[in-house]
């Protein structure tokens, strides 16, 4: 009798295991899904702008990085 009072109180039946491992699964699939979340954002800049060889150059010659002796070479280095 004891063990039903206690089992009905606090919900430890087969519902409340039940409840148990679902609020563990949401708990860990939250965390990992944050910490996706974060790490994508950091690799999203890497990954979904990805740019030509062309567009760093001519980004590196507009920043001064490069003359422009060196950067008609390299621009016909890379039509060739």
């Amino acid at each position: 009798m004891m063990g039903n009072y206690y089992g009905d109180m606090f919900g430890w039946g087969l519902g409340g295991g039940l409840m148990m491992i679902l609020f563990w699964a949401a708990l860990i699939f939250f965390i990992v899904w944050i910490v996706t979340k974060i790490s994508g954002k950091n690799n999203s800049d890497k990954t979904h702008h990805s740019k030509s060889a062309a567009d760093i150059l001519n980004e590196r010659y507009a920043k001064g990085e490069i003359d422009k002796k060196e950067f008609e070479e390299k621009k016909k280095d890379l039509n060739n």
